[in-house]
């Protein structure tokens, strides 16, 4: 079976603004110090990682983009602004998120991207039709969990003002929305491949959602993987691995996010615990970035699905 691994180059300022922190506005970066990791932990394995439009256009962001498209992963779409309350802008600001941050990648060295995930998993009608008339081949924004509603509630009550936001880690409509790819029913062949979650249980088993687990036991944290890969296995579900850059720093490298899950665990056994986790997807699937792995599924008959779902 496949499978494929994606990374959100989600930089420091962008978690900043997310928590409601002012601090975010001086736009601090982490990137010198995670993206070596990141390309260390990955290896000569493809992968697809998603850049924020405003770290490319900087000098940091486009040398990583740069780095990361000459070690053979595909970069794709991760917004400009990394606002993850895109169901509040028009549709003309939503055509200038994608459209600035295909062209800061492109300025950077990479091709222009076909593949969009959005900042803490928002998505809207309106977005999937702008992604279709611009050719992109997929979204991949979906988080199909119970799990999000209850972190949403959590960090809206935490964040500072103003900076809460009601499809924050997904809506309602996500809670239920499949598990495996699907068409959306748009002009066009615009594929959805889901962040995987645990199959029958619904729990993520993304990177930080391991480490906050990793952080309470360290063997449970394995375990747990594991069963989800035999699970995917059992249901012929094709996982789709999200890490992040914080799954390998720890919380003197990423100053102000102390309430970022697994950020007490040392930077080492983040890495320790991730190059274990890609080494048991590796063990059974063959592994490519979110973009191959769609184009896997071109002939496939997938399933339709509503775009008017994606939201209550």
């Amino acid at each position: 079976m496949i499978a494929s691994v994606s990374l959100d180059l989600d930089n420091l300022w962008s978690y900043l603004k997310t928590h409601g922190d002012p601090d975010w506005e001086r736009r601090p970066s982490y990137l010198p110090a995670a993206v070596p990791r990141l390309l260390e932990l990955l290896g000569d394995h493809a992968a697809t990682v998603f850049v924020v439009g405003a770290d490319a256009a900087r000098e940091d962001g486009a040398k990583a983009v740069a780095e990361f498209a000459a070690a053979g992963h595909e970069v794709a779409n991760h917004s400009y602004e990394h606002e993850p309350w895109l169901h509040r802008y028009t549709r003309d600001r939503l055509e200038a998120e994608i459209a600035k941050t295909e062209d800061a990648i492109v300025q950077a060295g990479a091709p222009r991207p076909i593949g969009f995930r959005g900042p803490g998993y928002s998505v809207t009608p309106a977005l999937l039709e702008l992604l279709a008339e611009r050719g992109y081949a997929y979204d991949a924004s979906t988080l199909p969990t119970w799990i999000g509603p209850l972190a949403r509630f959590y960090h809206n009550r935490t964040a500072g003002a103003g900076s809460g936001s009601d499809e924050l880690f997904g809506g309602f409509s996500q809670v239920r929305a499949p598990l495996r790819p699907y068409r959306w029913r748009v002009p066009g062949d615009l594929i959805e491949l889901p962040v995987t979650t645990m199959p029958l249980l619904r729990v993520p088993i993304h990177g930080s959602y391991l480490l906050r687990l990793h952080e309470a036991a360290p063997r449970l944290a394995r375990r747990y993987f594991a069963t989800a890969l035999r699970l995917c296995r059992w249901r012929r579900i094709s996982p789709s691995l999200l890490l992040h850059p914080t799954d390998i720093l720890d919380r003197r490298e990423a100053p102000g996010l102390e309430f970022f899950p697994g950020m007490n665990v040392p930077g080492k056994d983040k890495a320790a615990l991730l190059a274990w986790v890609l080494a048991a997807l590796r063990a059974h699937h063959e592994v490519v970035g979110t973009g191959e792995h769609v184009a896997r599924l071109r002939a496939d008959a997938l399933r339709h699905r509503d775009v008017r779902r994606v939201r209550g």
